[in-house]
């Protein structure tokens, strides 16, 4: 099951009209790669919990088959909470539930933690994952065993006794879900997890040490572009390799193009003789660059158009953004669909 109800505030403008879950995380839904880390051990039906603009969902992924699943919504009238979207699922749900955050990607064992689940008789089974500043996070605590004794929202440095927070993914015992009240609004990590500690029921706790984000701010869902490009988190991606860059064989570069690696050209992309696609830059499909513009270290949506002697620097920009003929798009722009910049203009931090 995936928890991806949230309206994604924290995104826009990106997701005012694209709902989080499906935003391109370089060549797919952000989704995709949660239902591909869940193939590696086999999950072929998933559960997607929507509130927010399903429909948008629904249309990019469907009944699943088209990406060999099963897959099933079970859609919210009014926001439930993480464990209330939990509850509201119960139908859908099997005898034991993997329960995935929207917004993360991670390259966690999946089949550890279900080895760890199983072999302790666990009715939850938590994965953590340490973080350098742990005052900005409710912390887990858990024992020598692995078991959870306690959560610690928001501490103040005094109170840290341990690197670890919640990642976000969980292995569910559906029969311990009656300890979330129906049709009501309820917090997995706040409600349910606590009541089972105090019940005596057995939580336990993976710590995962490798990759791990959550994308749902501009500089992160920047950051995960970096890293894919970079191989700290690896994707396979539908790009033949050119010289240390991804280029999707439906992609048009004139000669006299230049890429500086690493950077990803997606299907009908078109980069005029003169342009740059500098390194950490995504273009994810459709885009347009005109002769000397430059784009690096951003993000593009299918259907922007860059115009001749632009620069785009440390931005993102969602579909059908126009950005005019010497226009400076510079570091921490963030453009919603369809914006226009107008020729000569500056936006961004350093726009003078």
């Amino acid at each position: 099951m995936i928890l991806a109800g949230g309206e994604g505030t924290r995104l826009r403008p990106l997701t005012l009209g694209t709902p989080k879950p499906v935003v391109p995380i370089v060549d797919r839904p952000l989704l995709q790669h949660q239902l591909d880390l869940l193939a590696k051990i086999g999950v072929r039906e998933i559960v997607f919990s929507l509130a927010y603009r399903p429909e948008r969902v629904e249309s990019v992924f469907g009944d699943g088959s088209a990406v060999g699943r099963r897959i099933v919504y079970a859609v919210e009238d009014s926001p439930l909470g993480t464990g209330g979207a939990v509850r509201n699922a119960l139908p859908h749900l099997d005898q034991r539930s993997i329960v995935f955050n929207g917004d993360i990607l991670t390259d966690v064992d999946l089949p550890a933690v279900m080895a760890l689940h199983e072999t302790s008789g666990a009715a939850a089974t938590l994965v953590l994952t340490p973080v350098p500043n742990p005052s900005a996070f409710g912390l887990v605590e858990a024992d020598a065993e692995g078991r959870v004794r306690r959560f610690v929202e928001k501490p103040d440095p005094s109170q840290i006794t341990t690197d670890t927070i919640n990642a976000g993914i969980y292995v569910l015992e559906t029969a311990a879900l009656e300890l979330i009240p129906p049709q009501v609004k309820h917090s997995i990590e706040r409600g349910f997890f606590p009541a089972l500690i105090e019940r005596g029921d057995r939580v336990m706790a993976y710590v995962h040490r490798g990759y791990w984000i959550d994308i749902g701010t501009p500089e992160k869902y920047l950051q995960v572009h970096r890293d894919i490009l970079e191989g700290r988190f690896p994707v396979a991606l539908d790009a033949p390799l050119r010289d240390g860059s991804r280029v999707h064989a439906d992609s048009a570069l004139e000669p006299g193009a230049h890429l500086v690696a690493p950077c990803y050209v997606g299907p009908g992309c078109r980069v005029a003789a003169g342009a740059t696609v500098g390194a950490g830059s995504v273009l994810v499909g459709d885009v347009r660059l005109a002769s000397g513009a430059s784009v690096s270290d951003s993000v593009l949506w299918p259907g922007v158009t860059i115009g001749e002697g632009a620069c785009v620097e440390g931005a993102l920009l969602a579909s059908g953004v126009r950005v005019g003929r010497s226009a400076q798009v510079l570091r921490g722009a963030c453009l919603g669909e369809g914006s226009l910049v107008s020729d000569f203009s500056r936006t961004g931090q350093g726009a003078r």
